[in-house]
């Protein structure tokens, strides 16, 4: 649908005429002037009439001109069909655990051994795309917790900034998983209530950071933040020594009973995941959260349209500009000049004295 954004500026289409009434106009004087080549001029005059009678047509060039003007200076624009968006969505934050020991390579994908982080970044990838109308947030935690993406509906850099963590970026030697949930509760405290959902990803125990999960977890109840925890890891893996193969479990650090208490105090769920079925059942399930109910919104694409009746003046403009100049007259000034050559070679050298 064709829209004008300022349809008051019709008001001055009248202008032109108005100016014209208003103003009175110079007075005409007449000279005489007296010269020996009239009947010269006479023909140039012919030639200039022959230009008066297109001042029809100069005239309706400019009125179309202004109505362009005036067309393009109210903004014109064209209004799509309204386009719904998401009415439903959720503050969502992840934490991922980027420490040393997701390197340990205790998964399997495809009969082939992968580390723990290589997975998450595959299945959290795709749960990231998953979320259509959900603002999501990422902070990487090793020894120490950072914001990596604020909550954002770019579901597309938040995941690219996942799948560039790498394992060293941050101090490796320790995981503060709870300074991981306090900077998540310092991002989620101020976004409407019920949406809050944090998503936790750790392998280990906390053994750094200011704050202890506990703490951290109380702050996030008092916030009504929805904690999901998950623990990764393999309960067994089978280690080839010199002395023989014997099985080991690469996941003895893993502190299940802090996790759990944490998901359960703020009213969510603690995960266990041991291979990459695991990983992707529990964010298929996490994928059914609990939603909140927005205000319903539309929005209508719109394509502005002003400049192609400023460009269509300028053109019109351009043309007018060019048949206005007075060729003829050039040219025949021209054939005066050419005259007066021939006269003033017709005379004798000494200046008409025989």
């Amino acid at each position: 649908m064709l829209e004008f954004t300022w349809p008051w500026v019709f008001l001055a289409l009248p202008l032109p005429l108005l100016i014209n009434r208003a103003l009175s106009r110079a007075p005409r004087q007449d000279a005489a002037l007296y010269v020996p080549f009239f009947s010269t001029l006479s023909r140039l005059q012919s030639d200039n009439e022959n230009l008066t009678s297109g001042r029809l047509l100069n005239l309706i060039c400019c009125t179309l001109i202004w109505l362009l003007i005036v067309i393009a200076a109210s903004r014109p624009q064209w209004l799509g069909e309204p386009v719904q968006l998401p009415s439903t969505g959720r503050d969502l934050m992840m934490s991922v655990d980027i420490s040393g020991s997701m390197e340990a390579q205790d998964m399997v994908v495809g009969n082939r051994q992968a580390s723990r982080i290589d997975v998450v970044k595959a299945v959290v990838g795709d749960f990231v795309e998953r979320r259509e109308g959900d603002r999501l947030g990422l902070i990487l935690f090793a020894a120490h917790a950072y914001i990596q993406a604020p909550l954002t509906f770019d579901r597309g850099t938040v995941g690219q900034l996942l799948e560039e963590a790498e394992i060293g970026i941050i101090e490796e030697s320790a995981t503060a998983i709870g300074d991981a949930i306090g900077l998540a509760v310092l991002h989620l405290r101020n976004r409407p209530e019920n949406s809050r959902v944090l998503v936790l990803l750790t392998d280990g125990v906390n053994n750094a950071g200011a704050v202890s999960p506990e703490q951290a977890g109380q702050l996030a109840q008092q916030e009504n933040i929805k904690i999901y925890t998950i623990g990764i890891g393999a309960d067994q893996v089978v280690q080839r020594t010199f002395f023989g193969a014997r099985a080991i479990n690469p996941s003895a650090e893993l502190d299940e009973a802090v996790l759990t208490q944490i998901a359960e105090s703020t009213g969510g769920r603690y995960f266990r995941a041991r291979d990459v079925n695991d990983l992707v059942d529990i964010y298929e399930e996490l994928d059914r959260l609990e939603t909140i109910e927005q205000d319903e919104q539309t929005y209508r694409p719109t394509r502005v349209l002003f400049y192609w009746p400023l460009g269509a003046a300028l053109i019109i403009s351009f043309i007018l500009a060019l048949f206005s100049i007075p060729w003829l007259s050039l040219a025949g000034r021209a054939r005066l000049q050419n005259y007066d050559d021939e006269d003033a070679q017709a005379l004798p050298a000494d200046g008409g004295n025989a």
